[in-house]
């Protein structure tokens, strides 16, 4: 696969994964995932992690984001997505949840992704904490 073909499928699937879910046939069957809370290997586990984000976004969020900022090749085998999440959550006092990351994708000599690290730019419990803030802008 080229890689411009992946870079145009994550531009196509990053900004929607609340909504439905993305293409996986530009990834490994033993594809390495990790962010700040998950860690795991095989695309049987990352289609979970994917029908997740969409279970809980319907569940807990009145909205929710991911707005895709950009997608290019970094390095030889690395794509960069950088992104930033926010969302309004289900509570009387509508706390609002706000990230930036990144996303850093490797890929092999067939052009499929075998790696998966996000960063965030705080640590999951001040994240989390932004649900019982009330009435604070972010």
């Amino acid at each position: 696969m080229q890689i411009e073909q992946v870079i145009e499928t994550l531009k196509n699937d990053l900004p929607t994964l609340f909504e439905k879910d993305i293409s996986y046939d530009i990834y490994t069957q033993d594809i390495y995932f990790r962010d700040p809370v998950n860690k795991f290997k095989y695309k049987f586990n990352y289609r979970i992690i994917f029908w997740t984000l969409r279970f809980h976004a319907r569940l807990f969020f009145t909205q929710i984001s991911f707005d895709l900022h950009e997608v290019y090749q970094s390095a030889e085998n690395t794509i960069l997505a950088k992104w930033t999440v926010r969302g309004v959550l289900r509570v009387p006092w509508k706390a609002k949840i706000f990230f930036n990351g990144y996303s850093n994708y490797k890929f092999n000599q067939d052009g499929l992704i075998y790696e998966h690290i996000d960063t965030w730019d705080r640590k999951p419990g001040k994240i989390l904490r932004q649900f019982i803030d009330k009435g604070e802008d972010r």
